[in-house]
């Protein structure tokens, strides 16, 4: 059987039957390639939703939050690496359906508070399918959908997916696919998920990671702050502190005067923008 091209992300892996993707969490079977990852649930906590985070949402209520495994990033600084960066059966998981998580969702909703699902830790957009099914039935018991994401997905993804969140982070990790190089993605691709995800009515906030060495000059904060201005300038922007994380464990943590600077200099042309790990 030939190979299969994966159309959920600009990689666009190209696969063998049985072949696992870049992201370790799509598989080619059959002749298509579906999500090895649907359902399979590594991570489970009733969350506030500030820790998304999302400032402007519910502040103060909880969601229930849930990921699974891979990601089709790179980023030496994950802070989630042990679910993002493994793949079937290098983690444990416990199989949920669509329904059963939305039950569990409105169980916790009567027991104890609960907005509903956010799809997040790992990047939830490898296992858009599974998102897109559960996101229905949690809309169907009258509950809300959060997208935590690197945005880097297709169109036809994020086409799918965008109607059924409600609020979503998405991480705009740097000004310019130079930056994108460096960590394994699509700079154009998370633009554009961010312009999708505002044109339908979702609640979108942005976040940036500021990286000594890497994305914290002025030019790099005026430059992500430039682009979210060109989608609304109401859009919150969190300017977030690195600590160091996975590969980068030898790194110093981002002062805390340059986030703030950063923080600033992003005022000039956004109305909302937050300080993170400070």
């Amino acid at each position: 059987m030939s190979e299969v091209a994966c159309d959920t992300c600009p990689r666009h892996c190209r696969l063998n039957e049985g072949a696992i993707g870049f992201c370790r969490a799509r598989k080619a079977e059959g002749g298509r390639v579906v999500a090895a990852n649907y359902g399979c649930i590594t991570s489970l906590a009733l969350d506030p939703i500030e820790k998304k985070p999302i400032a402007f949402f519910h502040p103060g209520e909880n969601i229930l939050s849930v990921g699974s495994f891979g990601c089709n990033l790179r980023c030496p600084f994950c802070q989630n690496d042990s679910i993002s960066q493994s793949g079937l059966g290098e983690v444990p998981y416990q199989v949920v359906s669509p329904s059963e998580l939305a039950d569990l969702a409105l169980k916790v909703k009567r027991e104890r508070g609960n907005l509903g699902v956010a799809y997040t830790y790992n990047e939830p957009l490898v296992g858009w399918e599974f998102v897109r099914d559960t996101a229905k039935e949690v809309r169907s018991r009258g509950m809300l959908n959060v997208l935590v994401s690197n945005g880097c997905a297709e169109e036809s993804v994020i086409g799918e997916i965008a109607p059924l969140v409600d609020a979503a982070n998405i991480d705009l990790k740097g000004p310019s696919q130079e930056y994108y190089d460096w960590i394994g993605g699509d700079f154009a691709a998370v633009c554009r998920t961010i312009r999708m995800l505002h044109e339908v009515g979702c609640h979108v906030e942005v976040t940036t990671l500021i990286v000594p060495g890497r994305n914290d000059k002025e030019s790099d904060i005026d430059e992500v702050s430039a682009f979210i201005e060109s989608v609304s300038p109401e859009i919150p922007l969190h300017v977030t502190r690195f600590f160091p994380r996975y590969n980068m464990m030898g790194a110093h943590p981002t002062p805390i005067a340059t986030v703030f600077r950063l923080a600033d200099v992003a005022r000039r042309r956004l109305r909302r923008v937050l300080t993170g790990n400070c």
